[in-house]
């Protein structure tokens, strides 16, 4: 027998103790690992298999006007929540939920039996009322929780619809500012997680672990309820007149780009969006619609001409046959016969098309369209709503001499609402092309404050302030003298410009009878803190000018939006020059003081409403002074004595 010496069995076992501490070593490190370094990733899928999550919607940030006045807001509205593995009787279950929630019970059943570890009861379960919750509750359902949730409330109803938008079941905005901004609006889910077994069995010995959501920014808007809330009546009222095919309006803000108010018709309630067609709330139609202008489009041409110099309106005169030829087209004013020797500031206040078409070819291809590109048409404003459109020109080697002319007087190429706006807007603020926009503030949804806001873009400087100048004397002309006297507000300094433009049929030829009329206004006219713009689509029972149709809905919005900003009255604007049948307005006399025998030869053209008993009149309203349209009523206060003797 070979005997091992010693030498070897001391290299056996230094070989043995190394590798076992090799092993050891290895355990050690491998357990470190684990512990130190895989440790809480281990725990967290430890927990993931045994927690269960009942998911909190956050609250939506609500929807403010530039006053702090709610225009989308959140209602209590909450969600049935089930774990099947806890319900213990499910026929039981799901007889008592099926009764509630006005649902069948045989999804009841299946709703409660599902192989899931969390069902939401969908759709009867979502979104319901307190009642229902509250009777849910009540029934102490094991396996059955309420979770907290709400849903979109827009409490003016169909007020400023398609700017607002709308949110789905989930919260998620859907069209609109809902949708443009939905990520900042929405917020972050939370949850309530507790502890089950394999069975599903809640594990009592661990705790819940409860992460609240975090609730969506509130946004404060450019809008201003006041001026929106006058805009939605004025439509509302045209709509009644004139039964149109659609109707527009926007305000904005022209020294900073802020949209003030927007609205158009048809309409629809936001929070019950799914009982219109697809087609009434897709279409933002100041945004989206694009049709030839017509004369609102030749404010950019008298831009353009007054900026290269290429008129002198008080000295240079034209004449108006009533037709133009031009590359061997006849082109023809809107007033048949023309309207004869003019200067060219008449030309503007006629809206003479002749005229236009001169000026336009005075400027040349090269020279108009740069203006009509700097003004920014063409292209998007870049407001921040969805679905905006561009608007078409025609392409440079498409321009001949016809293309040139019609183009100056607004026909032939196709803009966008808000395009027009954001171009006279500039026009006459001094020539600054504001980007507009609706979102003015972020605010914090606990503290109210501030978090981000929103700076006025100037994306060019298209015309010098001396030029707007000329333009704004021109406009304010055009509405005491010219075709936009139905836009004229006594007391204060209106400009604008009348449009009335052919709409295009399905055989592309222009459809008779058949226009979009409409109106482009701003005042105080020598500094302008309001531009509105109202189009109406085919108006009935009517004739479709511009002037007729859509200048006095301009003037009635523009009129009572400076009363509710608090703009002061003026003495010192031109003065309208009436026209038969428009009768001028008589200024109320001062009558206090008088008797009822003196008062006959002050009351001509006024009537007159008492009240109180006595001779003589002790005060008045409206004040001495105000100009009122004939007929219109004054109401006298009478006393048996005199004022200095009361």
């Amino acid at each position: 027998m070979k005997r091992v010496s010693n030498v070897t069995m001391r290299k056996r076992l230094v070989t043995v103790f190394l590798l076992g501490i090799l092993v050891f070593g290895i355990i050690d490190i491998r357990l470190g690992y684990v512990q130190f370094v895989l440790g809480d990733w281990l725990t967290g899928e430890a927990k993931e298999l045994w927690s269960r999550d009942i998911i909190f919607e956050p609250e939506r940030g609500e929807i403010l006007d530039k006053n702090g006045e709610v225009l989308a807001e959140n209602v209590s509205a909450p969600t049935v929540m089930l774990v099947p593995r806890q319900i213990k009787d499910p026929e039981d279950t799901a007889d008592s939920l099926a009764k509630i929630l006005n649902m069948d019970k045989e999804k009841a059943y299946q709703e409660v039996t599902k192989n899931e570890n969390i069902v939401r009861v969908h759709p009867e379960g979502r979104k319901i009322s307190e009642e229902k919750a509250d009777a849910i509750r009540a029934l102490g359902m094991e396996g059955v929780y309420i979770a907290e949730d709400s849903k979109r409330h827009y409490p003016k109803g169909s007020y400023l619809s398609h700017v607002l938008g709308f949110s789905g079941i989930d919260n998620q905005g859907l069209m609109g500012l809902e949708q443009y901004y939905n990520e900042q609006l929405s917020g972050e889910k939370g949850s309530l997680s507790y502890f089950s077994d394999a069975k599903g069995q809640r594990m009592a010995d661990l705790a819940d672990v409860y992460n609240p959501p975090v609730d969506g920014n509130s946004l404060k808007l450019t809008i201003d309820s006041r001026v929106q809330t006058i805009m939605e009546r004025e439509l509302d009222l045209a709509v009644s007149k004139y039964n149109p095919d659609g109707a527009i309006a926007i305000a904005v803000d022209p020294n900073t780009g802020g949209v003030l108010g927007m609205s158009s018709r048809p309409t629809f309630d936001p929070e019950h969006y799914q009982d219109y067609d697809s087609s009434v709330y897709n279409k933002n139609l100041p945004i989206w619609s694009t049709y030839e202008p017509g004369s609102t489009f030749k404010i950019i041409t008298l831009a353009a001409a007054l900026e290269e110099n290429a008129v002198d309106l008080y000295e240079e005169e034209f004449h108006d046959d009533g037709s133009i030829e031009v590359g061997g087209a006849t082109l023809h004013c809107w007033k048949s016969g023309g309207h004869g020797h003019q200067t060219f500031l008449e030309v503007v206040q006629n809206s003479c098309n002749p005229g236009f078409v001169t000026l336009g070819e005075r400027l040349g291809k090269e020279k108009l369209f740069s203006y009509i590109d700097d003004f920014g048409f063409g292209k998007k404003t870049g407001i921040d709503l969805q679905g905006e459109g561009t608007g078409i020109l025609f392409k440079p080697e498409n321009i001949g001499p016809v293309e040139l002319a019609t183009t100056a007087f607004g026909q032939g190429v196709s803009v966008t609402p808000i395009q027009q706006v954001m171009a006279v807007a500039a026009a006459v603020n001094g020539g600054y092309l504001y980007e507009p926009y609706i979102a003015q503030e972020w605010l914090d949804p606990k503290t109210n404050k501030v978090i981000e806001k929103t700076e006025p873009t100037l994306r060019n400087r298209v015309i010098s302030n001396e030029t707007s100048k000329e333009i704004r004397d021109a406009l304010e002309s055009v509405v005491a003298k010219g075709t936009g006297r139905g836009a004229y507000v006594e007391g204060y300094r209106v400009g604008g410009k009348t449009g009335t433009a052919q709409k295009v049929g399905k055989d592309g030829k222009y459809m008779s009878n058949n226009h979009i009329v409409s109106f482009m206004g701003f005042a105080p006219a020598d500094d302008p803190e309001i531009v509105v713009y109202v189009a109406i689509d085919n108006p009935k029972d009517t004739v479709q000018f511009g002037g007729v149709v859509a200048a006095p809905i301009v003037g009635s919005i523009i009129g009572d939006s400076l009363r509710a900003l608090g703009v002061k009255k003026r003495a010192d604007g031109l003065d309208k020059e009436y026209q038969w049948p428009d009768q001028p307005l008589v200024e109320v006399p001062d009558l206090i003081g008088l008797s009822k025998s003196e008062l006959m030869e002050y009351m001509v053209n006024l009537s007159v409403e008492t009240s109180g008993t006595g001779e003589y009149i002790i005060d008045q309203a409206p004040k001495p002074g105000t100009k009122l349209e004939q007929g219109k009523e004054v109401r006298i206060y009478l006393s048996e004595k005199k004022p200095d003797e009361n």
